[in-house]
C-alpha cells in the first residue's frame, strides 16, 4: 500500500467504528488541518523549488563543474567528463543519460549545457517541482459541512426511500478489525507459548520450568 493510504489508515484506527457522518467529520477535520499546515510550509519556502527537490538539485551544480561542453546546434550540446557523457537537448529537455528525461530535473549534463548556453537552469525544471505549484496544490480550503439542520438537501433526495442493506449472517467469533495485507505484503506471525508466555515457540516445545505467571509449574516438579 502507498504511504498515503497507510497514513490515512493509521489516522482512522479509532474513528472507523464511528457512524458514517461522524467518521466523515473526523476525516474532514484532519484533512483541513493537513492542508493548512502544508500551505504554511509552502508559503514559507524561499527557494525556487520544493525543499526535497532543492536538496537533490543543489549537489548537481558542483558535479557539473569542469565538464567539457560542445555545442552541436542551437539547442543540442555534447557534454563530456565524469563517468558518463551525455548529449543534451535543452529545448525538448532530454539527455542521453535518461536521468533528465525520467526525473524531469536537470542532470549534471543538462546543468553544464545550460551554463554554456547562458540559460537559467531552473527554466529546465518541471513546473511541478516549483514553489508556485506547491502552493497551488494546497491553495484551496477544506471547510466543514456544518450541522445537518443547515444542509440544503434537494427535495428529490430528501423524499427518496433508501432501503437498508441486506444483512448477512456473520461468522462466529470477533469481527476482524485489522486491515488485510495488500498484494505482495508479508506479515511474519510470531509464535506465542501458552506455558511460559514467551514468543518464538509453542507450548509443546517449551523447555521452561515455570508457568505463565513465572512460578514453578507443579506438573514439572520431579517426584
Amino acid at each position: 500500500m502507498t504511504n498515503m493510504v497507510e497514513s490515512l489508515n493509521s489516522m482512522l484506527v479509532n474513528a472507523r467504528d464511528f457512524p458514517y457522518v461522524a467518521l466523515l467529520d473526523v476525516i474532514q477535520e484532519k484533512m483541513s488541518k493537513w492542508w493548512n499546515d502544508r500551505r504554511i510550509v509552502a508559503m514559507a519556502i524561499t527557494a525556487p523549488l520544493t525543499p526535497s527537490r532543492e536538496s537533490e538539485f543543489r549537489p548537481r551544480f558542483a558535479q557539473s563543474n569542469g565538464r567539457h561542453t560542445l555545442q552541436l546546434n542551437p539547442v543540442t550540446y555534447h557534454v563530456k567528463g565524469g563517468e558518463l557523457e551525455g548529449v543534451v537537448d535543452i529545448f525538448n529537455k532530454t539527455c542521453t543519460c535518461k536521468e533528465f528525461d525520467i526525473d524531469k530535473l536537470p542532470c549534471v549534463h543538462a546543468i553544464a549545457a545550460a551554463h554554456h548556453a547562458q540559460v537559467s537552469v531552473y527554466s529546465l525544471v518541471s513546473p511541478y517541482y516549483t514553489k508556485e505549484y506547491y502552493v497551488l496544490a494546497y491553495g484551496e480550503t477544506i471547510y466543514p459541512v456544518g450541522s445537518q439542520s443547515q444542509w440544503d438537501v434537494p427535495n428529490e433526495v430528501a423524499t427518496r426511500v433508501v432501503l437498508p442493506r441486506e444483512v448477512k449472517e456473520r461468522n462466529r467469533g470477533r469481527p476482524k478489525t485489522s486491515r488485510f495485507p495488500s498484494v505482495g505484503e508479508f506479515r511474519k506471525r510470531k509464535n506465542h507459548c501458552g506455558k511460559c508466555g514467551a514468543y518464538g515457540h509453542y507450548k509443546k516445545k517449551c523447555n521452561s520450568q515455570t508457568g505463565s505467571t513465572g512460578e514453578l509449574n507443579p506438573t514439572d516438579v520431579p517426584v
